[in-house]
């Protein structure tokens, strides 16, 4: 459940939890700016910046990010990207932080796109995102000390927030502000409204040079500082942020849905791509597949996989609202998973922020697929739906920064030690482009550009589709996609009409994209097994061979993750990749973008520490 607010008469949000109140007792706007956003000496400090990082203890009902998103709004000399790093323990609902904004109607407009994206706030990282990919909001949920371990980035300013140390003396303990100090570089500057002597001897003995400052009434003082150590912090083997680079030009291989998320991702921070493909078509190969399903993995343990698909699906969902046509591009109708190895698939504790994301299907979804609760276990999952790949990766092409260039085969590359700039050849030896970094990103080709190899597998799949009107009825076809052992997408435009889509085979070390008639039985056979009433009804229609079809080659590393980051950072500097998606391209491409460009450019992770270091292209070396 959201955490529980009360409203006082005067209509201060209060906290029964920690007895105390959201804001001072004369509004929380003036607090946010005079104390905070002023406090770290903002905006002046940021002007012409390419980035600006601030890290918040204590999201709460979210002024301080809005007052800041509002001061990077109207200031002209603004950084590129706006980077809002917040940790929360308890997370109210969307209604209450929009509640709380009402007060400031010059907020609201910012108010409404928070509330539409805080939704499915389970414990980790959580990236939203506004002003098209330049102001990220990462909402750190769980205790702040240990969020602030699963982030890896260093801040510009801190915003140390929370309730008083008296009600909530956890975030302001000592082992919290190690925490954050290890967030710091020499310089940041702290701004809060408590001058409590343990805060100030704490943040002393972290590392921290405060100071009183005359405060907002009623507080008489306030606190800032900076971090300025007497000695030489020393970063721990797992926090240590890459020194961020300055934008220059890219070469990315492979025009599929990761090459396009990459180029998107770097273009938006600055950086001029040239996207190079062998097909004269963007999405050429795999991601070439007519409709796809976006959908979150859910595991009874929560496992990795599970939580990666969340974070991916989230990322791919706002792009998707932002650059696609509903309806004609993509469709939010939902899925239904059934689990058809009788597990119940979500964990037993399944909290209630997680039932935004997946739930157990009502026996009337069941009904609507033709099912019943007989026929085994099945999950609702609400931010789930079908895609055509092709079009978010025209989409993603489509920014500005990105040059595409079709019909050029990627055979070899080297580096120029002179300028160490990477040049990129064709099979005859030319250079086809060169730039100071290339990332590969063409599947399983990739592995043939590095010498040390890449562990990546072929996976070939085939999908059967046909159009509705050619099907004898489609009384018995769900409203919605639904997926188990495959999937059966019952309704998408196309140029010929209504189509459906069945499928697909899942067939490993195979590269081919001939089509095969024994795979368009096994797709039936799979259909059987997921949906029999709608087998039963496109049985003909496969036993006649008039079943189209679509085949096309995955890549895969042997756990089924997907590889982000740089390849060899001593021997081959300036070389990166982002491939081995496997079949859920739809769910990582977009946020294994967003990692490869945080790493690059040290900025917050959009996603925790861990699950970024289970796509370590070296987790495979000995």
């Amino acid at each position: 459940m959201p955490e529980r607010i009360e409203w006082l008469a005067d209509g201060t949000p209060y906290s029964p939890r920690f007895g105390d109140r959201y804001r001072s007792e004369l509004g929380g706007l003036a607090q946010a700016r005079e104390v905070f956003l002023r406090g770290c000496g903002l905006p002046e400090a940021w002007a012409h910046q390419p980035q600006w990082r601030i890290l918040e203890t204590g999201f709460g009902l979210g002024l301080n990010f809005l007052v800041t998103w509002q001061a990077w709004q109207t200031d002209p000399a603004r950084p590129r990207m706006l980077h809002f790093v917040s940790t929360e323990a308890f997370p109210a609902g969307a209604a209450d932080l929009l509640r709380a904004a009402a007060a400031h109607p010059e907020l609201l407009p910012l108010a409404t796109q928070l509330q539409a994206q805080c939704w499915g706030l389970l414990p980790g990282v959580h990236r939203l995102v506004f002003e098209e990919g330049r102001v990220l909001l990462s909402l750190c949920i769980g205790d702040t000390q240990a969020v602030l371990r699963e982030q890896q980035f260093e801040a510009d300013s801190v915003y140390l927030d929370g309730f008083s140390p008296s009600k909530n003396p956890d975030i302001w303990d000592t082992h919290t502000l190690k925490a954050v100090a290890r967030c710091c570089r020499r310089g940041t500057r702290i701004a809060s409204w408590t001058i409590a002597r343990s805060v100030l001897d704490g943040l002393s003995q972290c590392g921290f040079t405060v100071r009183k400052v005359p405060g907002q009434p009623p507080k008489r003082d306030n606190l800032q500082g900076e971090f300025d150590p007497r000695w030489e912090p020393r970063k721990a083997l797992s926090f240590q942020p890459l020194a961020p680079v300055t934008p220059a030009s890219c070469v990315v291989i492979g025009a599929g849905l990761a090459g396009a998320s990459v180029a998107a991702s770097l273009a938006r921070r600055g950086w001029q791509v040239e996207v190079l493909d062998s097909e004269t078509a963007p999405a050429g190969g795999a991601s070439g597949l007519p409709a796809g399903v976006l959908v979150p993995h859910v595991s009874p343990d929560d496992s990795v996989l599970s939580r990666l698909s969340r974070c991916g699906v989230r990322a791919t969902w706002q792009q998707a609202e932002a650059l696609l046509q509903a309806g004609s591009d993509w469709q939010t109708c939902g899925v239904l998973e059934r689990r058809l190895d009788g597990s119940a698939g979500l964990p037993a504790d399944w909290p209630e922020a997680g039932r935004d994301w997946s739930d157990i299907a009502s026996e009337a979804q069941l009904t609507q697929a033709g099912l019943s609760t007989n026929d085994g276990p099945a999950c609702w999952h609400h931010r789930a739906g079908w895609i055509k790949p092709a079009r978010l990766v025209l989409a993603l092409l489509a920014q500005p920064g990105i040059r595409w260039r079709g019909g050029n085969h990627a055979a070899r590359l080297q580096r120029d030690l002179e300028t160490g700039h990477w040049q990129v050849l064709d099979e005859q030896g030319h250079c086809l482009a060169q730039a100071s970094m290339v990332v590969l990103a063409a599947g399983h080709a990739s592995r043939l550009l590095v010498e040390s190899g890449l562990q990546l597998q072929a996976i070939r799949g085939q999908m059967s589709w046909g159009l509705q009107d050619d099907a004898p009825s489609t009384a018995t076809f769900p409203p919605f996609v639904v997926n188990g052992s495959g999937s059966f997408i019952p309704a998408v435009p196309t140029d010929q009409g209504l189509a459906w889509f069945a499928g697909a085979t899942f067939e490993r070390d195979q590269d081919s994209t001939e089509i095969r008639p024994a795979n368009q039985h096994a797709n039936l056979a799979r259909l059987q097994a997921l949906l029999p009433t709608t087998a039963q009804t496109l049985a003909p229609i496969f036993q006649s061979n008039a079943a189209r079809a679509w085949a096309g080659v995955r890549c895969a590393a042997p756990d089924r993750l997907p590889l982000v980051g740089r390849v060899d950072a001593s021997a081959l500097p300036g070389l990166w990749v982002s491939t081995a998606m496997g079949s859920r391209g739809l769910s990582f491409a977009v946020l294994c973008g967003e990692l490869l460009a945080a790493r690059l450019h040290g900025e917050p992770l959009p996603l925790e520490q861990r699950l970024a270091q289970a796509l370590a292209p070296q987790r495979f070396r000995a």
